[in-house]
């Protein structure tokens, strides 16, 4: 698996044998097109959770993003995700205004927490495992809109089996585009405009 475009194009992604569910790369490049024809990924604070092989948050980076932060449960993942980001930091695209770091923890716990939101991010990528129940996520999407890592603005990009149902965003939110592709359905869920702020 490589970075498919922008400053880090070509950068290998160190990948654990088994424990991850890659997005494909078809899939990837269909996301960030979308991404980037909305224009939100210059200059944005990326919050990626089920981060496994870093794969969004870092193609993210590389595509405009100026900071990241990586959210994997599994020490082994994590800790390859923390070998990709060193290796971006030795590259000559890296520059000073830049940020990237893995925090091992799983996603639910720290959109509970509301610990280090410091604001909003700009764009939040989910991808849990197929497993993952939609209960789940849909309390998931309520806890990172009540605890502040979700607000106006914010484009949270939700990855899952298109087998499952369809997610539930929090009051005040809605899905504003969702597409399959194969086996995958990604959702866009975004604050409704002039919805208030009161979503617990």
């Amino acid at each position: 698996m490589r970075v498919i475009s922008g400053r880090f194009k070509g950068v290998a992604l160190a990948t654990p044998k088994t424990g991850t569910r890659p997005t494909t790369d078809r899939t990837k490049e269909a996301i960030f097109s979308r991404l980037d024809a909305w224009g939100v990924l210059d200059e944005a604070r990326v919050l990626d959770l089920f981060a496994g092989t870093g794969a969004l948050g870092i193609e993210a980076l590389s595509r405009g993003a100026r900071e990241l932060v990586a959210v994997e449960a599994s020490k082994p993942a994590a800790a390859l995700v923390v070998k990709t980001v060193a290796q971006l930091k030795r590259n000559r695209s890296w520059s000073s205004d830049l940020s990237a770091r893995v925090i091992v923890r799983k996603a639910e716990a720290y959109a509970a927490s509301g610990a280090g939101a410091a604001g909003a991010f700009d764009v939040i990528f989910i991808d849990p495992p197929y497993a993952f129940e939609t209960e789940a996520c849909d309390r998931l999407l309520a806890d990172l809109a009540a605890n502040g890592f979700a607000g106006e603005g914010t484009v949270v990009m939700l990855e899952r089996s298109a087998r499952s149902e369809r997610p539930t965003p929090p009051d005040g939110w809605e899905i504003t585009d969702d597409r399959d592709y194969g086996e995958t359905a990604v959702y866009y869920i975004e604050r409704i405009e002039g919805a208030t702020g009161d979503e617990s």
